[in-house]
Order: structure tokens, then sequence, then C-alpha cells
């Protein structure tokens, strides 16, 4: 009995994280962070930490469905479903599933604002918003572009300078969040987001910016992760009720 009871707990945890998967992929979409057929977003499979599951190579965000998603295993074999995964998504989130233990979730796009901050040469957040000090440095930034991860060592210089950040700047790229759950890293990379969007806004006004001295950053960054838990866990569930309303297959 024992045994049943774990292999449906099992089972149980393996269908809420394609559900949670497929909302975050339908959320990028809604949000318009999504990049055609590119970008990518992976979970590892619970009770595995070579396994993870990813959309198969040539649907848009907006066509992933819990159902859909495939499972491969870290040499890109696909173990589970129908498709293959992409070469970069391969390499960037194998090397960082494998190398970071924390990030069970990785979400990798090319928003507008956080990859407008990565193509400029000062490309550091400034704190000139209260959303930006949640971030006050709680951010990696991978000043070395690279090309295009089509090998395994690319994703493990990115692994490697993500550390145990759970975002990452990416110079001339755009943005990785991790998490170790997918509502973790989803959380993440709405507010950084948001949070380079406000400050596009103060550098496009052209007028010098207001920043907040470091020791009240670091302050209201640790006031941030104090309801960061809960904050995490209402906002992920809310947003899946919009999917549940509006496009509840995502779900099947």
């Amino acid at each position: 009995m024992a045994s049943v009871a774990k292999d449906f707990m099992a089972t149980e945890a393996i269908q809420q994280s394609r559900i949670d998967l497929a909302a975050a992929h339908r959320l990028v979409h809604r949000f318009g962070w999504d990049d055609g057929i590119y970008n990518h977003l992976t979970v590892t499979v619970p009770g595995h930490t070579d396994q993870f599951l990813v959309k198969p190579h040539g649907l848009l965000m907006s066509e992933v469905t819990a159902s859909n998603l495939i499972v491969v295993d870290a040499d890109g074999k696909t173990i589970e479903g129908e498709g293959f995964v992409e070469t970069s998504a391969l390499h960037i989130h194998a090397a960082i599933h494998l190398g970071c233990p924390a990030a069970a979730c990785v979400l990798h796009v090319h928003p507008e604002f956080s990859t407008w901050l990565t193509s400029i040469q000062d490309n550091r957040l400034k704190m000139t918003s209260q959303n930006a000090l949640r971030f006050h440095n709680r951010i990696a930034y991978d000043d070395e572009y690279g090309g295009l991860a089509m090998e395994r060592s690319e994703g493990e210089r990115m692994a490697a300078k993500l550390g145990n950040h759970m975002v990452m700047l990416h110079a001339n790229h755009g943005v990785t969040t991790v998490g170790n759950t997918v509502a973790d890293a989803f959380t993440e990379l709405y507010d950084i987001e948001r949070a380079c969007g406000f400050y596009y806004r103060v550098v496009s006004s052209g007028v010098a910016p207001k920043i907040v001295s470091d020791e009240i950053a670091a302050m209201t960054a640790e006031q941030f992760d104090l309801e960061r838990e809960q904050y995490v866990s209402l906002s992920f569930a809310a947003w899946k009720r919009l999917c549940d309303q509006e496009e509840p297959e995502y779900a099947h």
C-alpha cells in the first residue's frame, strides 16, 4: 500500500508540474514575452534531476498544454511525448538544472525591457523604483555574449555565472530566472521585467534619475523577502485563475 501511495503522489506531482509549466507558457504569451517558436521554459521531472519537461520545438507558447509537453534527458533524448527539444534550450537548461541545484525550474526569454537593459553599455539595473529595490544585489550579470548556445560549454558557462542567484541578465541577449518551483521562477520573471520597464522609462525621460541609497535598498530588499513565499504562492495562483477562465485547455 505504501508503494501505491508513493507512486500516486509521484504521478500527482508530475501532473502538477505539467500544469504549472503549461500555465507559465500561456502567461509568457499573454504578457508578450514570447519570441515565435523560440525561447524556452523547463522544470525538472519530480524525482529526477537529469530529466526535464519542455515544449517540443515548433510549438508556439500559446499552443502549449500540460499533455503536449515532452520529457527529455540531459543528452536531449525524448523520453516521453512527441517531438524534440530545441538545441539551445537543451544546452542552456540542462546545464543550469545540473549545475545549480536550486534551479528546478528555468525560464529563459527575451522580453522587451529586460533585453533592452542587456543591450546598453551601462547595463546594471539602478535602484530608482520600489520595483527595482527587491533585486538589490540579487541579479547575476553575464557580460560575455557567447553567441547561440549550440554547445553544452556555453550553457555551463551561463550556469557558472548564475551561481546561487535567481535572476541573470545576459549581455546582448535576454534574461533567465530560476526557482525551486515554476511559481518561484515565474514571479522572478514577472518582477524583473516590470522593474526593467520602469527603469527604461526613467532613462528615456532624459531627466537625471533619483537613486535610492544602498542602505535603504538593502533594507527594502529584506522587507520584500519577509513576505516573498506568500506573494509567490498567491500571485501564481491568481495568474493561473486567469488561464482557467480564458484558456482552460492549457491544463489538459
